[in-house]
């Protein structure tokens, strides 16, 4: 059994600061849950373009208003609290935040836990054991 409160990850390495985001990182790869587990801020106004090349992600808006636009398609998909939205295909896309909105991020493989975009969104593979 494991419990972890915000408290215990902020300030610590697992708070990472991406500029335009602050991810918690809550279960990390470390924690052999097959997945991982974010607390993340997307702070107001900004745009950050994502494509998890290597990682399937669950985002689950707990606060705040934003979109996500799939660049595939060029399809907006407005996103608020108590709304939930899958990147099943890996999708490329640019996230949007109109307010300050809090994410719960569940990411499969889990991140290692100190991971930021690269120049073209993508998280990179975390391949030690």
């Amino acid at each position: 059994m494991k419990v972890v409160s915000l408290e215990d990850v902020l300030g610590t390495e697992h708070e990472v600061d991406g500029e335009n985001w602050i991810s918690r990182r809550l279960i990390t790869k470390k924690d052999n849950m097959g997945y991982s587990v974010n607390d993340t801020i997307i702070k107001a106004g900004t745009e950050t373009h994502i494509w998890y090349q290597n990682h399937l992600e669950s985002v689950y808006c707990i606060k705040g208003e934003g979109e996500v636009v799939t660049l595939s398609d060029n399809k907006a998909w407005p996103i608020k609290a108590n709304q939930l939205y899958a990147l099943d295909k890996n999708d490329e896309h640019l996230l949007r935040a109109k307010t300050e909105m809090r994410m719960v991020c569940v990411f499969n493989p889990p991140l290692s836990g100190r991971e930021i975009h690269d120049e073209n969104g993508v998280y990179p593979v975390d391949d030690s054991e």
